[in-house]
């Protein structure tokens, strides 16, 4: 039998590992843009800006709720846990490959 605490607290780990990851690529984003809006003042650098600010609020709270889930134990003993934590895991996961691929293109 598998045991769900230890899979459900990996997978929350792992998720919370992706999220910082996430936040770090977002901070040098919102670095890098900023120091483009205060040469260019383009419209489209303010709309980068608004952008990445809303992704990293997004990520910054999703990566305290996962830890703050964690402390209490929400569903780790569950089945349907797996599958939440899982999907939480796939976003940020998703999320990660692109804020790869737009962090190469903006700093090539």
């Amino acid at each position: 039998m598998v045991d769900l605490v230890s899979l459900n607290t990996r997978i929350i780990y792992v998720a919370i590992s992706v999220g910082i990851i996430n936040v770090g690529l977002l901070l040098g984003l919102v670095y890098f843009y900023w120091g483009s809006y205060k040469q260019l003042k383009s419209k489209f650098t303010v709309g980068l800006l608004y952008f990445t600010g809303i992704l990293l609020a997004q990520n910054i709270l999703v990566t305290i709720g996962l830890a703050v889930l964690l402390n209490w134990g929400k569903e780790l003993n569950q089945l349907d846990g797996v599958l939440h934590y899982s999907i939480l895991l796939s976003v940020n996961a998703a999320q990660l490959v692109a804020l790869i691929i737009l962090s190469k293109i903006t700093y090539e």
